[in-house]
C-alpha cells in the first residue's frame, strides 16, 4: 500500500504545477487576506475612539513586527529544512527540526517577556512624548508581549504543516485566530454585552486569544493529521547544530522582515517630528494597515510556493523550480497591479475606513496616490525573496530588504521630509522599491549560476 510519504512525494514532485501551486497556495491566501481582514478591522474599531488610540496601535507596529519577524523567519528555515529533507527521503532529521523548531518557539516566546517588563518605556518616548498614545501603546503592547506565546506556537505549527504539503490545514489555524478576533473586538474594545470596556488594551485582548486558540488548533491537527512528522519531547535536546541551520536560512529572514521595523520607528519619529498633530504619522499608519491586504495574499502565494521550489530542489528537478517561480510571479503581478489601482483611484474611501477626519484626507489622499506606484513593482522583490529563500539564500533577500528600506528610502525620506515637507516623504517608498527589485535582479543571476545551472 502506499505510505503517506510516497503520496506526499508523488504530489510534490509529479504534480502539475499549475494545480500543485493553486492547492499548496490557495489556503494560505484566504487566511492571509481573513488576516488582513481582521487587521483592517483591529483599526477600525480603535480608530472609533479617537486618533491617539488608532496612534498607539500604529506606534506600536514595530514590535509586532518584530515579533511576526522572529516567528516567520524561525517558520521559513522550518520549511525550507524539512521540505528539502523530504525530498531526500531523510524522515529522521524532518522529526529532529520540526522538535527544535518547537523549542525555538518557545526561546522567542521568553525573548518578548523580557522586553514587556523592560523596553517598552524607552520604545514609545522615542518616538513620541504625547501621553496619551504613550499610555495607549504600553497597554496595548504589554498584553501582546506576554501572550506572544500563541503567536510563536500558531506560526510553528502551522509551518509544519505547510513544510509537508498540508496547506489546507494551516488554513484553519490562520482562520481561527482571524474570526476569533474579528467576533471579539468590539465586545472587548467598547465593552458590548457582558464583556469590560477595555478600550486599545481590549484589541490586544482579543488579538492574543485569537494566537492562543490557532496554536491549540494547530497542535491539534499536527498530532492528528501529520504523519509525515512526530513531535516527541520525551527526550529531546536541543540539537546546536539543526539550530544553527534553521537559523541560517531563518536568521537572514527575520532580518528582513524586522527591517522593516525599523523603517517604520523612523518613518513615525519623522512625521511626527515634521507634522505636530500626529495627522501625516496616522496617515502612515492608515496605509500600513490597508497595504497588508495586498501583500499578505502574495505572501501566502509565496510561502506556498516555497516548500515545492525546496522540495524539488532536493530532489534535483530544476525545470519544476523555475515553473512554479514563473507562474508566481505572474499571479503576484496581477493582483499587485489591481491594488495599485483601488489606491489610485479611491484613495478617500480607504481613509474612511479609519474615521479619517477632513486634515487625514487632505494629507492622504495625494499620498495614497503617490504610494500606490509601489505596489506593483514590489511584487518582484516579494516572490523573488522567498524563491532565495526556498534555495538556503536568505543573505540575498536580507540585501533586498536592506537595499530597499535602509540604503534607499529612510535616508531619502528624512532628506525629502525636512527639506521640502512631510507632503514629498511619500515618494520615498516607490524610489524603495526600485532599489529592491535591482537586488533582486543580481540575486536572481546569481542563483541561476550557482544553483540551478549545475542542477
Amino acid at each position: 500500500m502506499e505510505t503517506e510519504e510516497v503520496r506526499s512525494e508523488n504530489r510534490m514532485g509529479t504534480q502539475p504545477i499549475g494545480r500543485l501551486l493553486f492547492t499548496m497556495a490557495f489556503p494560505l491566501i484566504i487566511s492571509m487576506l481573513v488576516q488582513a481582514f481582521y487587521n483592517i478591522v483591529d483599526s477600525l474599531y480603535v480608530s472609533r475612539l479617537n486618533q491617539a488610540a488608532f496612534n498607539a496601535v500604529s506606534l506600536s507596529y514595530p514590535i509586532q513586527n518584530i515579533m511576526s519577524a522572529i516567528a516567520s523567519g524561525t517558520g521559513i528555515g522550518l520549511v525550507a529544512l524539512i521540505s528539502r529533507s523530504l525530498g531526500e527521503k531523510n524522515y529522521k532529521k524532518a522529526n529532529m527540526l520540526a522538535n527544535n523548531g518547537v523549542f525555538l518557539a518557545l526561546c522567542s516566546y521568553l525573548l518578548m517577556v523580557l522586553f514587556a517588563f523592560v523596553g517598552l518605556d524607552a520604545f514609545f518616548y522615542a518616538q513620541t512624548d504625547i501621553p496619551e498614545i504613550i499610555a495607549g501603546g504600553k497597554s496595548y503592547l504589554t498584553i501582546c508581549c506576554l501572550f506572544s506565546f500563541g503567536q510563536f506556537g500558531q506560526v510553528v505549527f502551522e509551518r509544519l504543516l505547510q513544510s509537508v504539503g498540508k496547506s489546507h490545514f494551516s488554513m484553519y489555524i490562520l482562520l481561527t485566530g482571524a474570526i476569533l478576533n474579528i467576533v471579539l473586538d468590539p465586545l472587548l474594545i467598547f465593552g458590548w454585552g457582558p464583556f469590560p470596556e477595555m478600550g486599545v488594551a481590549g484589541a490586544a485582548a482579543a488579538t492574543v486569544t485569537g494566537q492562543i486558540c490557532s496554536m491549540i488548533v494547530g497542535i491539534f491537527l499536527n498530532l492528528r493529521h501529520n504523519k509525515e512528522i512526530r513531535l516527541q519531547f520525551r527526550h529531546f535536546r536541543p540539537s546546536g547544530s539543526m539550530i544553527l541551520s534553521i537559523y541560517k536560512i531563518g536568521v537572514p529572514s527575520m532580518l528582513t522582515i524586522g527591517i522593516g521595523s525599523v523603517m517604520t520607528f523612523m518613518m513615525n519619529r519623522l512625521l511626527i517630528a515634521i507634522e505636530s498633530t500626529a495627522t501625516a504619522a496616522a496617515v502612515f499608519g492608515a496605509y500600513f494597515k490597508i497595504q497588508s491586504f495586498f501583500n499578505m495574499p502574495v505572501i501566502g502565494l509565496s510561502h506556498g510556493m516555497n516548500p515545492i521550489i525546496g522540495y524539488n530542489l532536493g530532489a534535483g528537478n530544476k525545470d519544476r523550480m523555475l515553473k512554479t517561480y514563473r507562474l508566481s510571479l505572474g499571479c503576484a503581478f496581477a493582483y499587485m497591479f489591481l491594488g495599485t489601482m483601488i489606491f489610485i483611484l479611491v484613495p478617500g474611501v480607504l481613509l474612511g475606513i479609519f474615521s479619517a477626519s477632513e486634515q487625514m484626507l487632505e494629507i492622504g489622499i495625494p499620498a495614497f496616490r503617490i504610494i500606490a506606484i509601489a505596489f506593483t513593482i514590489s511584487a518582484y522583490s516579494l516572490v523573488t525573496s522567498q524563491f532565495f529563500m526556498a534555495c538556503g539564500r536568505s543573505f540575498l533577500a536580507l540585501l533586498m530588504s536592506v537595499a530597499r528600506q535602509l540604503v534607499v528610502l529612510i535616508p531619502l525620506a528624512y532628506l525629502l521630509g525636512y527639506t521640502l515637507g512631510y507632503s514629498y516623504v511619500w515618494f520615498a517608498l516607490p524610489i524603495g522599491e526600485i532599489g529592491s527589485v535591482a537586488m533582486a535582479i543580481y540575486g536572481r543571476i546569481r542563483i541561476q549560476k550557482d544553483i540551478i545551472d549545475k542542477m
